[in-house]
Order: C-alpha cells, then structure tokens, then sequence
C-alpha cells in the first residue's frame, strides 16, 4: 500500500484546505520545499492538485508544478483544473506519473479511453469524490448520480485507477468512513486510492486492511496528528 503526502498548490503556496473551501485554507510554505520533506522523510509517491486550476485558472502554477515533478523525481499524481484532454497530455508528456480526471471524466468519458490507448491505463486516474452515495462534481457543488455506478463506467472506458474522497469527511481530520471504501473496493478490479479523513495510523491500517492501494494524507499531516513516519509503517 503506498502513501501519497498531499502537496496541494494555490496562489503558489502549498495549502490545505478545509471541505474544499478555499476561503478556509492554511498555507505551509513553498511547495517544493514541503515536496522535498516528505520525500526526505521516506515518500516514494505525491499526491499533488493544482487548486487554482480546480477553481478555473488551469494554466496556473504549471511552471512550479513542473519544476516539482522534475526535481523530487517521486511518482507524482496530479489533479485539478484537468478540463481538456490536451491538458491531461501535457502534464503526461511533462513527466507527471497519473492524472487524475474528476468533472471531466464525468462530462466526457470517453476521454479516458483515448488517454489510456495513448499513455496506458496505468497512467489514467479516475477521481470519485462521493457525497454519501453521490458523485460530486463541479468543485463539490453538484451531485451527478451513484459514485458506484460511476465507478464502473470509470473503468469501463479505461481508467487503471481510481481516487476515492469522501466529500463529507475531508479535511475534518475525523477519521474515515470505511463503509463507502469497502462498497467501492468490492465493485472495481482496479487499484484504489482513498483520500478524505485519514487522520492516524489506524485509519492507514484499516484501508490497508479492506484492500486499498494507496492512502492520501492531507490536513492531519500537515498539522501534526500523524506523522509520516507512522503512516508508512503502518501501511506495511
């Protein structure tokens, strides 16, 4: 199971947010430096949003996201702001691991398809972020109907993985919400990386224990209540 410290990028800063407001962000500093720390720390992998580019000005921090990617060396999955299918081969061709596709997989499919005949499965993320039993989409504002079902059509047209985060609990630093994880990891083949509550090496251990690949740590990271060290060993 791999962990994936969140980098997430706004106004140049690296921030964390809170439900996904960014009217209730908490900025820590240059986020090539926080890359380098965790990668310091033992992270093989950096789960990394263009925030700006979530709330519409996409070609924002692309410079400072690609000087990331090319210095950490780490495996870099990047979303937000993913609205086009030359964006998604742009940040391929510049070296990032995955995209990850949320609103834009949902209007249009098929895109998923075409990036993953170009660049591989491996390399194409699907993001289902659930409002209890619903996709949100649209930066959370709107539901577009079962995650689960969603989920399939996901991997239907191509996606080698996806990206679990439950709307409801992220950024609240309160633990997850196993339940939804486990209905998804019974409904998909595919790889699944959680995001959204993981908050301690106990939530590590129990997604390590209902069979997902990968966990995103976000706010309880960067606020001390687990540390990096802890959640890798307990992902092993």
């Amino acid at each position: 199971m791999e962990i994936f410290p969140a980098v997430d990028v706004m106004d140049g800063h690296c921030v964390q947010l809170v439900q996904g407001e960014r009217e209730r962000a908490t900025q820590y500093g240059d986020p090539l430096t926080c890359a380098r720390r965790w990668c310091d720390e033992g992270a093989r992998a950096l789960h990394v949003i263009n925030l700006d580019g979530a709330f519409g000005a996409a070609r924002k921090n692309v410079a400072l996201i690609r000087e990331l990617v090319r210095e950490t060396g780490a495996f870099v999955e990047l979303g937000g702001g993913i609205r086009s299918l030359e964006d998604a081969a742009g940040w391929l061709d510049a070296g990032v691991a995955r995209v990850i596709l949320g609103t834009h997989a949902v209007e249009q499919p098929d895109v998923l398809r075409w990036l993953a005949k170009e660049y591989g499965s491996e390399r194409v993320m699907a993001g289902v972020d659930a409002r209890g039993t619903e996709i949100a989409v649209a930066g959370w504002q709107e539901t577009k109907g079962n995650y689960l079902r969603w989920a399939e059509v996901f991997v239907e047209m191509g996606a080698g993985s996806l990206l679990y985060t439950n709307v409801s609990v992220e950024g609240l630093q309160q633990g997850i919400d196993p339940g939804p994880v486990r209905a998804l990891l019974e409904t998909v083949p595919c790889p699944v990386v959680v995001a959204g509550g993981v908050s301690s090496g106990e939530d590590v251990r129990a997604l390590r224990d209902l069979g997902a690949a990968g966990a995103v740590l976000g706010s309880a990271l960067y606020a001390g209540r687990v540390t990096l060290t802890e959640a890798l060993e307990a992902s092993r």
